[in-house]
């Protein structure tokens, strides 16, 4: 549970702006946003198939980019 508390004389907008942050931070936002719809099973597979796919192609990506950066 996500509790934020108020510090000195802090304003209500900046309190709301520090539970937001916490918030994306746990990854609470993302969660409501895909429970919020019914997905199928197969959906539900299909994106953690990109998902997995996605993730091996930044690794593989990031052991062969040895040439592009800043040479000094």
């Amino acid at each position: 549970m996500i509790k934020v508390k108020a510090r000195g004389n802090e304003s209500l907008d900046q309190m709301l702006r520090r539970f937001k942050k916490m918030c994306e931070k746990e990854g609470l936002t993302k969660e409501i946003k895909r429970t919020s719809y019914y997905e199928k099973p197969s959906e539900r597979r299909r994106r953690r198939m990109r998902k997995a796919i996605k993730r091996e192609q930044k690794t593989t990506n990031g052991e062969t980019s040895g040439g592009f950066g800043r040479s000094r």
